[in-house]
């Protein structure tokens, strides 16, 4: 909204000046009018005049008088209408005097109020430079202001396309994971497609493997029962050799066989923890554990713990398990107990091929 101006000091002055002015060019020219309308007075004539014209039958002196008196009269009348006239023109003369006065006063008001009009004028032109300058600067405000709206404009703009780049870095961001997603899941199903065929194909190799090794176990066993009868029998012959001969005789055999029976028990003890023994999958050709065993005189199996390891926990662990399964055995007993005191406890080398008998 704009402030309504208030009027300059010469502002005000300007139209009193105006006003004074008017008023006396009016009265002048009232005063000169009056002059031009005022009438011509006729000229003097002697008072006598009308005497004169009474006295012309008088007789010749009086005439003499009569007009000796009449050019007094004359003279008179011109002396009054010259001393008139010298006033009129004094009255005249004063009046052009006033009038150049007036013009005078009338000149120096009009240079006053000219001079006051140039300061009117110079404070307008300094208002209006002023106001000029004012809306210079209302100018540069205005063109800052639109500025700063430009810049914020295109801060916006460039934010806008930011955050516009930065949704559609989003979007491919997304698009490229779903696609990653899928490649994966195909490439897992694929994989887990080969790992199934794998793991048919080791399922089968396994229950090969198995059909193999029940064979193999089969035979094994066969063959264990087949050594364990005849070291029975190699037992029972021995005894019943003892039991038939002299007791030098007996003496001489007892210590023979003594080395044979206990050789035939290591290679029984061996036989029959094969037959419990599970093979771990991290069993290797050239693994040794020693293992201290301690028996009861009737063959049975109280301690078994790990003397020297083979470097391997699974083998120990499953070789300690092997033993700890025989529980009897029964062909122990009856052992004079000479020959069983070595098996009360004693120390026994254990290695992959051994147990895989």
């Amino acid at each position: 909204m704009q402030q309504q101006r208030e009027p300059s000091a010469s502002e005000s002055y300007f139209w009193h000046s105006v006003w004074a002015i008017a008023l006396h060019v009016l009265v002048f020219g009232m005063l000169f009018v009056s002059f031009a309308m005022t009438p011509d007075l006729p000229p003097a004539k002697p008072i006598v005049q009308a005497t004169l014209y009474q006295l012309k039958s008088k007789s010749q002196a009086t005439t003499q008088t009569n007009q000796k008196i009449a050019g007094e009269a004359q003279k008179s009348a011109a002396r009054q209408t010259e001393v008139e006239q010298m006033e009129q023109k004094k009255v005249e003369q004063e009046a052009v005097k006033a009038a150049a006065e007036q013009k005078k006063e009338e000149a120096a008001q009009k240079a006053e109020e000219s001079k006051k009009a140039d300061e009117a004028k110079k404070a307008d032109e300094a208002k209006k430079a002023d106001e000029a300058k004012k809306a210079d600067k209302a100018a540069e405000a205005k063109k800052a202001e639109e500025k700063q709206l430009a810049d914020i404009a295109k801060k916006k703009s460039e934010e806008e396309a930011k955050k516009a780049a930065e949704e559609e870095a989003k979007k491919k961001a997304a698009e490229d994971a779903k696609k990653k997603i899928v490649e994966d899941a195909k490439k897992k199903a694929a994989e887990d497609a080969k790992k199934k065929a794998e793991a048919d194909e080791a399922k089968k190799k396994v229950a090969d493997d198995a059909k193999k090794k029940a064979a193999a176990d089969a035979s094994k066993k066969k063959a264990q029962e087949a050594a364990r009868k005849s070291a029975e029998e190699k037992k029972a012959q021995a005894l019943a050799d003892l039991l038939s001969d002299t007791p030098q005789r007996q003496q001489a055999l007892a210590d023979e066989r003594g080395d044979e029976v206990a050789g035939s028990f290591d290679d029984l003890i061996r036989a029959r923890a094969a037959e419990g023994w599970t093979r771990p999958p991290s069993a290797r050709k050239g693994m040794t554990v020693v293992l201290q065993i301690g028996m009861l005189p009737d063959g049975t199996v109280t301690s078994v713990s790990v003397a020297k390891s083979s470097g391997d926990g699974s083998f120990d662990s499953s070789a300690v398990a092997a033993v700890k399964n025989i529980g009897r055995l029964t062909e122990m007993q009856g052992m004079k107990p000479s020959d069983f005191a070595p098996y009360r406890s004693f120390k026994m080398t254990f290695t992959p091929e051994d147990l895989a008998l």
